[in-house]
């Protein structure tokens, strides 16, 4: 049977003031990393994302989750309200089978904690699955942001053709 030799008390207590150094370390990086997980991202990069749901709702044809994206009470050009920009992207993928939106450069202009204004070009292209697309079109884009309900709704945009 092995005997456990004493050990001196100074001994004994830097090692158990190890101990607690170390758990108190691990646990400020647990802490640190909680909270950095719970943090929202930060404004323009929550609007980036938004922008990038709306480019897949388009690849996807999925009139109802580019709806979701823009605000209740969205206006587009011509006073083109949230249901009328869903039937206007339903009509466009009902007479195309493909339908893509491909972003130019997009500059975030951020106005506070709950407002933002992007610009950028889109490239508009439908078709019916050929090589090349049927039709397409480049705009300018200018739209306005607005945080709800901790989500980033489009509540405004206004578009013109690139080319006429």
């Amino acid at each position: 049977m092995a005997r456990q030799l004493p050990t001196h008390p100074t001994v004994a207590a830097t090692q158990h003031g190890r101990g607690l150094r170390s758990l108190g370390i691990g646990l400020a990086w647990l802490l640190a990393a909680l909270l950095l997980g719970c943090t929202r991202p930060p404004p323009e990069a929550a609007v980036r994302a938004q922008l990038q749901v709306l480019e897949q709702a388009i690849a996807a044809r999925d009139a109802g989750a580019l709806r979701e994206v823009l605000a209740p009470d969205f206006v587009g050009n011509d006073g083109l309200d949230r249901d009328g920009a869903r039937r206007l992207a339903a009509g466009l993928f009902l007479r195309h089978r493909a339908v893509r939106a491909r972003l130019g450069p997009v500059e975030v202009q951020v106005h506070g904690p709950a407002a933002a204004t992007t610009r950028f070009t889109v490239v508009l292209t439908g078709g019916n699955g050929g090589l090349l697309p049927d039709t397409g079109q480049a705009y300018r884009v200018e739209a306005g942001w607005r945080q709800q309900g901790g989500e980033w709704r489009l509540h405004s945009a206004v578009w013109e053709p690139v080319l006429r």
